[in-house]
């Protein structure tokens, strides 16, 4: 495996992390990384600003002239539907003075106006307007001023992933076989899905490591940590639990990405627990026959596109004597500085599912995974933990180490699926940290400058 570039790292740093391939290899990861300054800006240098990251989904600027303000890592972005249709990414930064030009984080307009000297750009990125043009500024060459945008921008099924990396390679390559994956997610409904309701966002004191390496599909967690919404029966045991049953696998080394899946007995029809009403749109069509039976018999997905875009699709409901409702849902683990993150969260039903279905699935959405619902305020909780004992001095200087070692050194019986369909390295229960060692090794890899994806070393 790859030895960490010294290269803007401290003597301490680079000693600490030289060992972190061995230790991965051996299921431990060091647990100072989880919001240490010095790394946090290492990331923002070798992770996001050379990686494809999520900024929107084309259901959320459908005509011409709408909006959104996005980030990539701590830069701002617009990513606006100009009046010719195209999708752009721009930096949201005046070309004159510096300041941002972005009024709001959604909305639509033909122009962008500076506060500062007024300067306007349209919607295209092009420089519009300029005050007293003809006395302050005679010669300007209004091509050379626009807004800046983003080097790479690619759609994928309607996902807009933007790079700060003119030479990254192609978002498909990025994806990878993974795509087998996301594509049972985006593809199996009929129309299509689409983003309901606004996209919450809010703040946790906890590093981003934390929700994206969570949500790869560390389901050992849930019978501890939302022992309280099982009791009262908000979830089932079957949807959230971690079993360990033979039904549960978790999908690991998939071009840096993985996911867990919980799924019923083969010849079972479940879909999530959607009703009726939604699964008469669910049609197999471009999907693989192997696909579209993953997709008939599962109960639960969840999974992470590195670096930092997570996905769940899963039941629910926010009253016990209800039935579920069921959704799709993206989050992006946001760096906003050492130790802190911003979370921003999805939901998605399928376009042409009824108004009323849409308006339940987003309340239980609500209920369950935002800064008010009942999973997140516990995971939350813990998080920030984490980033509390990595920050300090005692972590650091013992080079505290964490135990990611079940499924592997006989720790638990995790056994390679021979003949699964779909792609990476698969394993017959939810109870290793495959997934999460997978996050980890190309975590280290991305920051010792390597490309991530491919296949690593093996180490479970």
């Amino acid at each position: 495996m790859s030895q960490v570039s010294n290269s803007g790292l401290s003597p301490e740093a680079t000693r600490l992390l030289a060992t972190m391939g061995e230790d991965l290899s051996r299921g431990f990861v060091p647990l100072w990384i989880m919001g240490n300054p010095e790394i946090y800006q290492i990331e923002l240098e070798r992770i996001f600003a050379r990686n494809w990251i999520y900024m929107a989904h084309e259901s959320e600027i459908p005509n011409n002239g709408d909006y959104l303000a996005r980030t990539i890592g701590e830069d701002p972005f617009i990513v606006a539907r100009g009046d010719d249709g195209r999708v752009r990414v721009l930096f949201d930064s005046c070309r004159h003075h510096g300041a941002r030009v972005c009024p709001a984080d959604k909305g639509n307009t033909t122009s962008f106006m500076c506060p500062f000297h007024g300067w306007t750009y349209k919607n295209t990125g092009e420089l519009g307007a300029v005050p007293n043009r003809k006395t302050a500024y005679k010669t300007l060459d209004d091509k050379q001023w626009g807004l800046v945008p983003a080097p790479r921008v690619e759609n994928y099924r309607g996902m807009i992933f933007a790079c700060l990396d003119q030479n990254v390679r192609p978002l498909a390559e990025h994806l990878g076989d993974y795509r087998w994956y996301l594509d049972i997610h985006l593809g199996l409904a009929e129309g299509g899905i689409e983003v309901i309701g606004e996209p919450h966002r809010w703040h946790i004191d906890a590093d981003w490591k934390s929700g994206a390496e969570n949500f790869s599909g560390d389901s050992y967690h849930t019978q501890t940590v939302h022992q309280s919404i099982l009791r009262v029966g908000l979830a089932s045991p079957l949807a959230a639990g971690a079993s360990g049953g033979r039904n549960d696998i978790h999908v690991t080394e998939c071009n840096g990405h993985s996911t867990s899946i919980r799924r019923m007995d083969a010849g079972q029809v479940f879909f999530w627990g959607y009703p009726e009403e939604v699964r008469k749109l669910f049609r197999q069509g471009e999907l693989s026959a192997a696909q579209f039976d993953l997709a008939r018999r599962s109960i639960s997905h969840t999974g992470t596109i590195f670096p930092n875009l997570s996905l769940i699709h899963i039941g629910a409901t926010d009253e016990p004597k209800k039935p579920n409702a069921c959704y799709f849902s993206l989050r992006q683990w946001v760096p906003r500085g050492p130790g802190k993150m911003e979370v921003v969260s999805w939901v998605f039903a399928p376009k042409m599912a009824s108004a009323e279905y849409k308006d339940r699935a987003y309340k239980v959405a609500v209920s369950s995974f935002s800064p008010s619902g009942n999973f997140e305020q516990d995971d939350s909780i813990v998080w920030s933990g984490i980033a509390r004992s990595a920050r300090g001095t005692f972590a650091r200087k013992l080079d505290i180490k964490l135990n990611y070692q079940m499924g592997m050194q006989g720790m638990s019986e995790a056994n390679l699926i021979d003949d699964w369909p779909g792609p990476g390295e698969v394993y017959d229960t939810n109870l290793e940290d495959g997934v999460q060692r997978t996050f980890f090794r190309h975590w280290y890899r991305a920051m010792s400058g390597d490309a991530v994806g491919g296949k690593l070393r093996k180490t479970a």
